[in-house]
């Protein structure tokens, strides 16, 4: 049996445990059972106790094993945790992947082509920070994390050296 523990954006937890086809198992020690009927890649049809139910994936996020759904029209947020996440909160290391980035280092030398952020921006992470050229290529420089800019220490135009800092997050 496949177990989870799933936290709604209220703080409700769920237990979950699935039996190996996973179309029945455990609600927090409930028996339950569904009939599902997959629509397309990420729409699901569902009747649980004689209930419909239209399930449509938002956005999963794997990485913060954070899924976001549409049942009914009704938008939901839910945080999933395997017993891994619970052995690593129990032993004190469940934020070690959420570690606060402060800089961003140049991870080649090359040279500044454009700055696309200013101080004081919000980036997200991915965001596309600038762009440094190396070896006559072109290369996105991404946000690691979400934040604030705090300053920029290169300018448009500077030749940067490997490992050498371009800009400070709040």
């Amino acid at each position: 049996m496949n177990e989870l523990k799933v936290v709604g954006e209220n703080k409700e937890e769920f237990k979950i445990a699935f039996d190996k086809n996973a179309n029945s198992g455990t609600i927090n020690e409930k028996e339950f059972s569904l009939d599902v009927a997959q629509i397309n890649d990420k729409t699901f049809h569902l009747i649980k106790d004689n209930k419909s139910y239209n399930v449509e994936v938002l956005k999963l996020k794997l990485e913060e094993k954070e899924v976001f759904i549409k049942v009914n029209g009704d938008k939901y947020k839910f945080s999933i945790k395997d017993k891994f996440d619970e052995l690593l909160k129990s032993l004190g290391m469940d934020n070690l992947a959420s570690a606060k980035v402060s800089d961003l280092k140049a991870p080649m030398p090359g040279l500044v082509l454009e700055i696309d952020v200013e101080v004081g921006q919000s980036v997200q992470k991915g965001d596309a920070l600038l762009i440094l050229e190396a070896m006559k290529m072109e290369n996105v420089i991404k946000s690691p994390t979400d934040g604030v800019i705090k300053k920029i220490a290169v300018n448009k135009g500077d030749a940067v050296e490997k490992n050498q800092v371009l800009l400070n997050f709040e």
